[in-house]
């Protein structure tokens, strides 16, 4: 019995000292810092409030408050009374000390006669506008200020899906409000908000006012400006978006050395490469992107790109879809030097192409074509029961500001003669158009009736 008992002994004494151990290895396994208050110390002088005051239309504003009013205030004197003035209230983050430079969101700042940035420890500055960029939704500010703190950029190529973030800002003028989350996803495109989207996704809660904010890192470290948030009753649910810190810094870089965004054009169309398309190119996978169109007279079709041809890299930038094109050949300046690596026929290809201005190369087409230029066309035929056989030119679109839209040509039309000659082709237009000096009689058919238009070569 004394020998079964101390068997027992021992037996609850070995599993009492393994549990003890077990219970020291996990306390010991779990993280030291449960608190992200020490980053956040050096983080949060750096986010600032912004404030813009803005001047608007105070006629517009009235007239649209008079189609809003109720049948209780029909007389005008009871409409409460309209201030000219809005004041937009968001967000900021210092990026250089040096020089006083804040990164916030163009849209905070759009027609702002006045803005002015409240830091952390109270003092308050009128900012200069450097420039802005809407198509990007990126602005830069700047004050003179001494004793700033400024966030490090990181790169934002960097990011993974379920890294942990901290969303700062000034939600409802909540200063310098703190939330945290994750990275919910990367490379966020086709959603609407901006004309270039490449967004970081973030479960963080964003509300209004945290526009311009800052998206950190559990280094401290700036990852991205807070934009937008997906809310259908203007309140966060959880799906957040704010701009790469990549994206900022290439338009933050023109904004300091130009003041704008000259944005340089490729002149192509391009679509994402699906299974389907991958196995028709003979392609065994689905990064890059297919050229689908080529536009006449462009840096590309100039450069020797074709339809077809499958984009890898611009710049030694990968290329996995049609929105990493957008957003590489977007934020290049005008007369860039690019270097397009495709694939041709599986054969891969390094085609150089200096990018343009669009307005230089719209300018060059109308110069070259100036009284169709804009104007879409098309060789038609028809038997009509009013004007029998037809042979003519169609009017498919009319660009409302070049010269054969301010002529009052429509679509819809059907020139049949040009400077009192027969026309029955798109050729025989054109050739027609180009011995013309000033002006361009036609002839047109439009509904049961013909009428002569006369374009001129240049704007009366």
């Amino acid at each position: 019995m004394s020998r079964y008992l101390s068997f027992i002994i021992r037996t609850i004494t070995i599993i009492f000292f393994f549990i003890s151990n077990l219970t020291a290895h996990v306390y010991a396994a779990a993280p030291a810092d449960t608190t992200i208050a020490p980053m956040l110390k050096s983080v949060l002088p750096a986010i600032v409030n912004v404030r813009a005051q803005i001047k608007v239309d105070l006629n517009a504003l009235r007239e649209m408050q008079k189609r809003n009013k109720t049948k209780d205030s029909e007389d005008d004197r009871l409409l409460p009374p309209v201030s000219d003035t809005v004041i937009s209230v968001a967000s900021g983050v210092i990026v250089d000390t040096n020089h006083g430079y804040i990164l916030t969101n163009s849209h905070v700042i759009d027609d702002a006669q006045i803005v002015t940035v409240t830091l952390g420890d109270g003092r308050r500055f009128t900012a200069k506008i450097i420039g802005k960029d809407k198509p990007s939704d990126v602005a830069l500010l700047q004050i003179k200020a001494k004793n700033l703190t400024a966030l490090p950029l990181a790169n934002s190529n960097d990011l993974k899906v379920g890294d942990f973030v901290a969303a700062i800002g000034n939600p409802f003028g909540l200063n310098q409000t703190v939330t945290s989350g994750i990275v919910s996803g990367l490379g966020r495109t086709t959603l609407g908000i901006e004309s270039y989207e490449n967004f970081i996704q973030t479960d963080a809660p964003i509300n209004l006012g945290n526009s311009g904010g800052a998206l950190v890192n559990m280094q401290g470290q700036l990852i991205g400006i807070n934009t937008a948030i997906l809310a259908p009753d203007r309140g966060s649910i959880g799906i957040g978006f704010a701009i790469p810190t990549n994206m900022a810094k290439r338009v933050m870089e023109q904004l300091i050395e130009y003041g704008n965004v000259k944005r340089g054009v490729l002149g192509i169309g391009a679509q994402d490469i699906t299974p389907e398309l991958g196995t028709a190119f003979n392609m065994n996978t689905t990064k890059g992107a297919a050229v689908a169109q080529v536009v006449p007279d462009s840096p590309a079709a100039q450069a020797g790109i074709q339809v077809g041809d499958i984009i890898t890299a611009v710049n030694n930038n990968a290329i996995s879809n049609a929105s990493d094109v957008v957003n590489t050949v977007g934020f290049l300046r005008v007369g860039t030097r690019t270097n397009v690596e495709v694939l041709r026929n599986g054969k891969p290809l390094t085609i150089n192409v200096i990018l343009s201005d669009p307005k230089v190369r719209k300018q060059l087409v109308e110069r070259n074509d100036p009284f169709l230029f804009g104007v879409g066309l098309k060789n038609f035929s028809l038997l009509s029961p009013i004007h029998g056989k037809i042979k003519g030119i169609l009017v498919v679109s009319v660009e409302q500001d070049s010269n054969a839209g301010r002529a009052d040509l429509r679509p819809g039309d059907i020139v049949t003669s040009a400077n009192q000659q027969r026309v029955q082709n798109i050729d025989e237009l054109k050739k027609t158009a180009t011995t013309s000096d000033k002006t361009l009689l036609i002839n047109i058919i439009r509904g049961p009736g013909a009428v002569f238009l006369v374009i001129n070569k240049e704007e009366a």
